[in-house]
């Protein structure tokens, strides 16, 4: 694997963190599939990984936001929020390692 893989398989990862603040961390992910992912299977597999949880963490964060209205929302949403942040945190740093990492807790609807 040369260093240009390991650069786009953490930017799979790290690119959420940047497109959250746009509120939609899914972009980044996706952006990096659609435009090196036909170059490596290497940067294609951590694009679709960070593509499937950030949509994951989407719709848990929708399901803790309805949950507000029972009050377990309030506690739910921190939760999300924490876990999104650590584990974008180490999916970056472990794909910039050259390791395949596959995220707790995902729905893999994108294969």
């Amino acid at each position: 694997m040369n260093p240009d893989e390991r650069t786009w398989g953490g930017a799979a990862h790290w690119s959420a963190l940047i497109g959250a603040f746009v509120a939609m961390a899914f972009l980044g992910p996706l952006l990096v599939m659609l435009v090196k992912g036909n170059q490596s299977a290497y940067v294609r597999a951590q694009a679709v990984e960070s593509l499937n949880f950030q949509l994951s963490i989407l719709i848990y964060g929708i399901v803790a936001f309805v949950l507000m209205f029972v009050l377990i929302g309030f506690i739910l949403l921190p939760i999300v929020g924490v876990l999104w942040l650590v584990l974008t945190i180490i999916g970056s740093v472990k794909a910039a390692n050259g390791e395949l990492y596959r995220y707790p807790l995902t729905i893999r609807m994108v294969s």
